[in-house]
C-alpha cells in the first residue's frame, strides 16, 4: 500500500532533484556523461551528425585520428556491387542521421560509448566512384591501417561486397568466425565476370583463407536464391532459414550461434534485408517473411561475451525508406555490435 510515509520519503529524495541527479551508481555514470555538470543535454537535432553521436575524427586527421581508440566507426559509401536496386551508397549518411540511439544499453546494462574510447573516423576514401575492383582495394587498404593501430572497426555500408576486403584484413593472421544475419547467404560465384559483388563476399573470404566456414553461422536465410548458396553447405557453414528461427525460437538460435563460433575471433555482419520488409523496407533486395526487429536485437544481444573483432551493418538504401525505419534499426544494430565489444573488454 502506498502510504503517506512512502510519499514523504519520495519527496525527500526527489522533490528537489535536478535533471542530472541520479543516485544509482550505474545510472549516475551515464547521467554524468550526458549532462557533464550542467542541466542541459546536447540537442539531438543540432550540430554535425556522427554514428551514435560519437566524437568525430575524420580521415583528414591522418593516422593520429586512431590514437587512443578502442573502436572506430567507419562509413563505407559504396554500392557498385549490387545486383538489384542501388542506393546503399547513401546508407552511412542515413545512419548518421539517426538520433537517440543509446548511450545506455538497458538490456546489457552498459553504456558502450562510456566504457570504450570510440570515434566516428569518417568514410573510406575511395579513389574511384566507377571501379568496383578499385573500391574493394581501397577498403582493404583503409582497414589495414585501422587494424595495424589495434583498433576494432565497425563499418556501415554500402552493399555487402564491402565485407570481403574487411575480412581479408581481419582474418589475415587467423581465419575468423562469422555471425551473419541476412536474407541471403552471399556465397554465390562470379556474376558476369566479376567475383566482387554483394552476392558472394563470404565465398571469396573462405577461398582466400580468411574466413573459417565451420565457425560461420548464417541466420534468416530465405527467398528464391537458395540454389545459389550451395557453397555454404559444401564448405560446412551453418545455415538457419527464417522459418527455422520461428520453429526453433530465438534462444535456441543464440545457443547454436554461440556453439558454432566458439571462443575464437568473430566478425558480425548484419544485412538489413535479414529483416522483413515491414521492418526494413529501405534496402535493395527485400525478401518477404524475414525476421522482426526484436528478434534481430535479441540475437545480437545473445552474443554477449564473444570475441568480437569487428562488425558491419550494410544495405541501407534510404530512398526506399520513407519512414526511416531501416536506418533506425541499422543504427540500433550498430549500437548492439559496439556493446558486444564493451562487454568483452569489461570481461
Amino acid at each position: 500500500m502506498f502510504t503517506a510515509d512512502k510519499l514523504a520519503a519520495l519527496r525527500a529524495r526527489y522533490a528537489g532533484a535536478k535533471a542530472g541527479d541520479v543516485q544509482d551508481p550505474e545510472f549516475r555514470k551515464v547521467s554524468e556523461m550526458l549532462f557533464a555538470g550542467t542541466e542541459r543535454r546536447r540537442l539531438p537535432y543540432a550540430g554535425v551528425k556522427t554514428f551514435l553521436d560519437a566524437p568525430y575524427r575524420p580521415d583528414e586527421g591522418g593516422a593520429a585520428r586512431l590514437d587512443g581508440l578502442d573502436a572506430a566507426l567507419i562509413g563505407i559509401p559504396m554500392d557498385l556491387g549490387v545486383t538489384h536496386r542501388s542506393g546503399a551508397r547513401f546508407g552511412p549518411r542515413a545512419v548518421r542521421g539517426v538520433e537517440r540511439i543509446g548511450p545506455y544499453n538497458h538490456v546489457q546494462r552498459i553504456a558502450p560509448v562510456a566504457a570504450l574510447r570510440v570515434a566516428d573516423i569518417g568514410d573510406v576514401p575511395f579513389s574511384s566512384r566507377y571501379s568496383l575492383e578499385q573500391s574493394i582495394a581501397d577498403i582493404e587498404a583503409h582497414y589495414a591501417t585501422i587494424a595495424a593501430a589495434g583498433v576494432v572497426p565497425f563499418g556501415v555500408g554500402g552493399d555487402h561486397s564491402v565485407s570481403y576486403p574487411i575480412l581479408r584484413v581481419l582474418g589475415r593472421d587467423r581465419p575468423v568466425g562469422l555471425v551473419h544475419i541476412d536474407a541471403h547467404c552471399d556465397t554465390g560465384g562470379p556474376f558476369e565476370g566479376s567475383k566482387f559483388h554483394h552476392g558472394g563476399p563470404f565465398r571469396q573470404a573462405v577461398l582466400d583463407g580468411v574466413l573459417d566456414p565451420e565457425r560461420t553461422i548464417q541466420i534468416g536465410i530465405r527467398g528464391a536464391a537458395e540454389f545459389l548458396w550451395e557453397f555454404s553447405y559444401a564448405a560446412g557453414m551453418t545455415v538457419i532459414h527464417a522459418e527455422e528461427v520461428t520453429e526453433m525460437g530465438v534462444r535456441a538460435v543464440i545457443a547454436r550461434a554461440r556453439a558454432v563460433v566458439g571462443d575464437g575471433p568473430v566478425y558480425v555482419s548484419f544485412d538489413v534485408d535479414g529483416l522483413d520488409p515491414a521492418f526494413a523496407p529501405g534496402t535493395g533486395t527485400p525478401e518477404a517473411g524475414g525476421l522482426s526487429a526484436r528478434e534481430v536485437l535479441a540475437i545480437l544481444r545473445g552474443l554477449a561475451g564473444i570475441d568480437i573483432v569487428g562488425g558491419d551493418v550494410v544495405e541501407v538504401a534510404p530512398q526506399y525508406d520513407a519512414g526511416t525505419n531501416t536506418a533506425q534499426i541499422a543504427a540500433q544494430a550498430l549500437f548492439e555490435q559496439l556493446t558486444l565489444l564493451a562487454l568483452r573488454r569489461r570481461g
